[in-house]
């Protein structure tokens, strides 16, 4: 059986989908040098862990000699947007120029299947809502440039030399893995759902809400979560897509729905019996007031649709891995 390459398959996405894709007995080999990734989420025995840059040549060269990959499936990038405006080199270099090493290896050994890890950052300031995948992207920020860049590369090296590529577009990554074996652990820990549940633990303490003047429903900002399960199967069927002869594409990967910042705090304290500890304070800079996917063409072209569009199954998954055994955090 031909092996697929994951980088970043260590990472909070990337886990789960390596889990996944894994439990359908693929062969699966992850490269990941653990800065943000974590070596306990690698669950399943049968997947090869190799530690290393994929800006590493060499490292890279000798992998796809070794294993003639069949696809990489491309998950390893920084994605903290504040970081990204103080370092912005850091992410170019990160997220735009050592991806170049892995496509350059695939084309060198005849690898012609890219899923790309993408993200709705690639749109900024969104100018109508839903937000469909022909909106213009006009990033605000160089995390956003920086995955945006690397979409424009992908679609190049399809005209140059046939690669078949899929931007999955995500909006707000959330939850966990159903089991409660792994979940979301992010050193600093920036997304709103596990940290109004680290409020909830003291582990901060009190969650802050940016903002109560925004032109929706009760004031707050409103965004699309996405249960991390959904976004991994949505990485398995783009992965049978393109392996089955499907041509490049881009599509969003969200519910649709919208949920705002009260929201989830309710949500949390439904799910958990507990009071938020909370302040408000004014807006944070260039946070648009709603982000809601339109995500029909992920459904027309894979047969995907979000599982999870009540954000309490979010909440619940993500309060048994912080309130499990391991605290919501992995040893290794």
């Amino acid at each position: 059986m031909a092996s697929i390459l994951v980088t970043g398959g260590a990472g909070y996405i990337g886990s789960h989908t390596v889990r996944l894709l894994a439990s359908q007995g693929r062969k699966i080999v992850v490269l990941d040098n653990l800065v943000y990734g974590h070596r306990d989420a690698i669950v399943d025995e049968a997947v090869e862990l190799v530690t290393g840059d994929i800006g590493d040549r060499d490292l890279v060269r000798g992998l796809f000699a070794k294993h003639k990959f069949e696809a990489v499936v491309h998950f390893a990038a920084y994605a903290y947007v504040g970081e990204s405006v103080t370092d912005p080199l850091k992410y170019y270099r990160n997220n735009t120029a050592e991806p170049l090493v892995l496509l350059e290896a695939m084309q060198e050994f005849g690898c012609k299947v890219f899923v790309f890890s993408s993200t709705c950052a690639t749109y900024g300031v969104p100018t109508a809502l839903p937000i469909v995948e022909a909106n213009p992207q006009n990033p605000i920020n160089p995390y956003g440039r920086s995955k945006l860049m690397l979409e424009w590369v992908l679609a190049d090296c399809g005209h140059a030399w046939g690669l078949r590529s899929a931007c999955l577009r995500y909006f707000n990554a959330s939850g966990s893995s159903s089991d409660g074996k792994i979940g979301e652990d992010h050193d600093p820990e920036s997304h709103l759902i596990p940290r109004v549940l680290m409020a909830i633990t003291g582990e901060i303490d009190q969650i802050e809400v940016f903002g109560t003047d925004y032109d929706t429903p009760d004031g707050t900002c409103i965004r699309d979560y996405i249960h991390v399960d959904d976004l991994a199967d949505a990485h398995a069927k783009a992965l049978d897509y393109l392996s089955g002869g499907g041509e490049s594409f881009q599509c969003n990967l969200g519910t649709g729905v919208g949920v705002s910042v009260k929201e989830i705090i309710d949500a949390v304290e439904e799910v958990t019996g507990k009071t938020v500890p909370l302040r408000y304070g004014p807006r944070r800079p260039g946070d648009p007031a709603m982000l809601v996917a339109e995500p029909s063409r992920a459904k027309t072209l894979l047969g995907w649709e979000a599982a999870h569009k009540d954000v309490r199954d979010m909440v619940r998954s993500a309060w048994a891995w912080i309130s499990g055994p391991n605290n919501g955090r992995f040893k290794a």
